[in-house]
This record gives C-alpha cells, structure tokens and sequence, in this order.
C-alpha cells in the first residue's frame, strides 16, 4: 500500500518515499494554494498577500492556465512561487504511467509558457502520488511537496474562522500550509470563504510573530 499511494495524512508513507510534508530548516511558515487560476478567488487572496507583504506559493493547473494565463503571469509578477499541479484534476493513481507523464510535461509546457517561469516544485491532486507519478516529476527536474498544516477550505459548511483555526494550529517553523484559491474542484464559492479566512491567517502569524517563506 505504501507504494501505491502517498497521503499527507500518513507521514510515514510520506517519509519513506522521501516526500516533504514541511520544509525543515525554515525559519517561517509556506503559504500554498491549489487548483488556480481563478478568475475571482485569486484576485482575492493576491490583494490580501499583497496588503501584508507575503510571498505564497500557487500551485497551478494546467487546464486553468491555458484559460487564464494573463493572471498566471500576474501572480508570477508578483513575485509568488510558481508551482506545478498537473495539467488536469486528476487523480494520479487513477491514471496509466503514460498518462501521468504527458500530464506533467504538458502542464509544465503551459505554466512556463504563460509565467516564463521554469517551475520547481510540484504537489499532486488530492495529495495522492503513484509511482509512475513520482517518477515522471522527478525526471522533468520537479521536486514534491505536501503539506502539514490544512484549513480544509473546500467544504461546503466550513467557515473563514474555522479555516483559519485549522490551518494555524500548533503551527511550528518549516510548516506548509494548504489553501485553494479556486473552487473549480471543490464546493461552489469555498474561494469566498478562503480569501476571508487568510486575512485571518495572517492576522494569526502576526500574532504569533511567525514569518513566511517560500520553498527553495
């Protein structure tokens, strides 16, 4: 099983296929959001990361990309992380190795295309690695990172406050935490509630006095 699928809710998996979860050595905390472009949800958390000064990291989908490359190279423009995602929500398990390997290199193609920025990291949909998927990143130069801390901001019934609360609980340095920008795969509107959430999130870091990074 170990080798079928890698969760971030097993670090024990994670850990033994040499996938990071955290960024140890950090002396903040990652931001990272998943599944856009979108063209209202990113707009929103960009001008929240913009009024604190953050740097985040987006991991990007390709299909999204191709509709709205102007705001891909807006977030790169603003001096975000570029990431990759995949080229389409999909589930790599699910997936032939073939399959999984044209995904990564034509969701690469289409976010350098539109951000002229070669991407270095890469997070699956859903968590979830095969080991065809594996494989393929790793053989285009990407590196895999999970997440240890989420606000499980994709729920129809959650609230901003418990995003919030979720994804800065017991937060440590080196601390990835996971957010979505888009709804295009998850409850209709949750980028609503997200870009409330991380004005609370951020307000929480201060709070805490814990600064932010970005993957290198």
């Amino acid at each position: 099983m170990i080798r079928n699928l890698i969760a971030p809710h097993v670090p024990q998996a994670a850990a033994a296929l040499d996938v990071p979860r955290t960024l140890p050595g950090a002396d903040g905390v990652a931001i990272t959001f998943d599944d856009g472009p979108h063209p209202e949800g990113t707009p929103a958390v960009l001008e929240v990361l913009a009024g604190a000064g953050i740097k985040a990291t987006f991991f990007l989908v390709g299909e999204q990309v191709e509709r709205r490359p102007a705001l891909a190279a807006e977030i790169a423009g603003q001096g975000h992380l570029i990431a990759v995602h995949g080229y389409r929500h999909r589930p790599q398990p699910a997936m032939r190795p073939k399959a999984v390997q044209i995904d990564v290199g034509r969701a690469i193609d289409v976010i350098e295309g539109a951000t002229q920025i070669r991407p270095a990291w890469h997070r699956p949909p859903y968590g979830l690695y095969s080991p065809a998927g594996l494989s393929a990143i790793r053989a285009r130069g990407l590196r895999p990172l999970l997440w240890s801390r989420w606000g499980k901001d994709w729920r129809r019934f959650t609230t901003p406050a418990t995003i919030a609360r979720h994804a800065t609980a017991n937060l440590r340095p080196g601390d990835v935490i996971l957010l979505h920008d888009a709804d295009f795969y998850s409850s209709r509107g949750s980028h609503e509630r997200t870009a409330k959430a991380l004005e609370l999130i951020v307000t929480e870091l201060k709070c805490q006095k814990i600064g932010t990074v970005l993957p290198v």
